[in-house]
């Protein structure tokens, strides 16, 4: 190397200078580029359900219209709240709540047939099938009766809804042959993302449980009603349901008469003259089934030769049939009757089971079961009737439909 000369010496001094004085001009600052980016609580729900969902902007649940002549609610300490009938309304409709992300809730009471299903039996994970027909949920809220499930097992509409996640054929969470219990699904449940954002929204914080998932889905259940009838258009147009409705044709204030009234019957159970006595046991204006209600008869076990007598519960008689009249599913708990008439005809003539020992009261006159002798005409006038329950806003109102953009 060369004899480095002052000159040079002063250039390459002076170079280092002008070099280390433009790096301390440079901002070698490492930018983040999500740094101004705006955090959505609800990433994971906008990205399940779009605009299904929308907590700035809920559904209203908490305060539905109903005629003033509905007095029954059995809500208790469970009032609905437009969040937590929201999160009912996700878990009712989430596949994960069954053990192989297979079954719903609405997979079994579906909107289109006024939360029932078509079929005898409903479908359950790996083949399981239900052990029987699935109950309208219509009005659940305004039943007096508080007890759920057709032999009233459930003490109540909250303890109802988990039980079926727990059955081994229906949603599988039964705890037993390997397959998880309650607890695997609640913990199932918490790690799902959607479920972080929205129990921290609508219990203010993320723990997932089973009396959170019993509140929330007895909510949304309690929300589905329907008070759009042509019988609710007669109602409020006369001062109680024996008044002759201005709105009903003949025929249909014929069979209105037919339901309300007592029959009488002769000493062996032969009906001479009166009414048909339905309102007895199903009474308006809710058309719930009367808590003192006993076996109406049907005493079938579904695939099987056995009886069984405890089945005392129905749902309200609204909306058996759609707006073009048509059956919304079948009827009873075995799921035997497709059609209004023939419902009447067995009540026309009850049979007598001798191992029948819960007949009701009402079915019977000394231990024999009552023969109604329903002429063509009064059959005729109290279907006309009974097809005045239905309504049309319950098949079609979002609020209750299937959240999911994807399932």
């Amino acid at each position: 190397m060369g004899k480095i000369t002052p000159y040079k010496l002063t250039a390459i001094l002076t170079a280092i200078i002008v070099v280390a004085w433009g790096c301390k001009k440079l901002d070698l600052t490492i930018v983040n580029p999500n740094e101004n980016a705006v955090f959505d609580p609800f990433a994971a729900t906008k990205a399940t359900f779009g605009t299904n969902i929308d907590f700035a902007n809920l559904n209203n649940y908490a305060n539905q219209t109903k005629p003033a002549y509905i007095l029954n609610d059995n809500s208790g300490n469970n009032p609905i709240t437009n969040p937590k009938a929201t999160l009912g309304r996700i878990l009712f409709y989430d596949k994960n709540l069954s053990i192989n992300n297979t079954i719903s809730c609405g997979s079994c009471h579906k909107q289109a047939f006024a939360f029932s299903d078509t079929a005898i039996v409903s479908k359950g994970v790996e083949g399981g099938v239900t052990v029987r027909h699935s109950m309208r949920l219509v009005n659940a809220r305004f039943s007096n009766e508080l007890k759920f499930f057709w032999n009233e097992r459930a003490a109540n509409l909250e303890v109802q809804t988990t039980i079926p996640i727990q059955d081994h054929v229906e949603m599988g969470f039964s705890g037993v042959n390997g397959r998880g219990n309650i607890n695997s699904l609640v913990n199932k449940l918490g790690g799902i993302n959607y479920y972080k954002e929205i129990f921290k929204t609508v219990y203010g914080d993320t723990i997932v449980t089973e009396a959170r998932l019993q509140e929330s889905l007895a909510q949304f259940v309690r929300s589905i009603q329907s008070f759009d009838s042509k019988f609710d258009a007669g109602r409020a147009l006369v001062n109680n349901e024996r008044d002759p409705f201005p709105n009903y044709t003949n025929q249909e204030n014929a069979g209105k008469n037919l339901y309300l009234a007592p029959p009488v019957f002769d000493g062996v159970g032969n009906r001479i003259s009166g009414g048909v006595g339905c309102n007895g046991c199903h009474r308006a204006p809710e058309f719930d089934i009367d808590p003192n209600s006993r076996n109406n008869g049907i005493v079938g076990v579904i695939g099987s030769n056995a009886i069984e007598t405890n089945n005392t519960r129905a749902p309200s008689l609204r909306d058996l049939v759609k707006a073009d009249g048509t059956s919304n599913a079948r009827m009873m708990h075995t799921g035997q009757f497709t059609t209004i008439e023939g419902v009447l005809a067995h009540y026309n003539n009850i049979p007598n089971i001798a191992a029948n020992n819960n007949l009701d009261n009402r079915l019977r006159v000394d231990g024999v079961g009552n023969k109604l002798n329903l002429t063509a005409t009064e059959i005729t006038q109290l279907v006309a009737f009974i097809k005045t329950l239905r309504g049309t806003n319950i098949y079609t109102d979002k609020k209750w439909s299937n959240p999911f953009l994807v399932q």
